[in-house]
């Protein structure tokens, strides 16, 4: 009976230790995904290194869409309210 019960008690040690042991899959991908995806979303990787001022839009379209930009932080007003009486007041 002490044997089975040694041996069952090494058997949850080796076990245990055995999964804190090293470093798994997850730890060594961690992250990888997310770079992925940044590296997939992005069409000109030399992007960065081009320093020519960016040209396509007028000043006017431009002003507009920052206005209508602004304009949507603005809180709304508030809905009207209706009431409605049955019956007379003070009779």
């Amino acid at each position: 009976m002490k044997k089975r019960i040694l041996v069952a008690g090494l058997t949850i040690i080796a076990l245990t230790l055995a999964g804190c042991a090293g470093t798994g899959r997850v730890e060594r991908d961690y992250g990888t995904s997310q770079r992925l995806s940044v590296y997939n979303q992005v069409l000109n990787l030399e992007a960065e290194k081009n320093l020519a001022p960016v040209e396509g839009m007028d000043g006017r379209a431009a002003n507009s869409n920052v206005e209508r930009y602004e304009k949507g932080f603005e809180k709304p007003q508030p809905a009207p309210t209706y009431a409605i009486t049955v019956g007379g007041v003070g009779q």
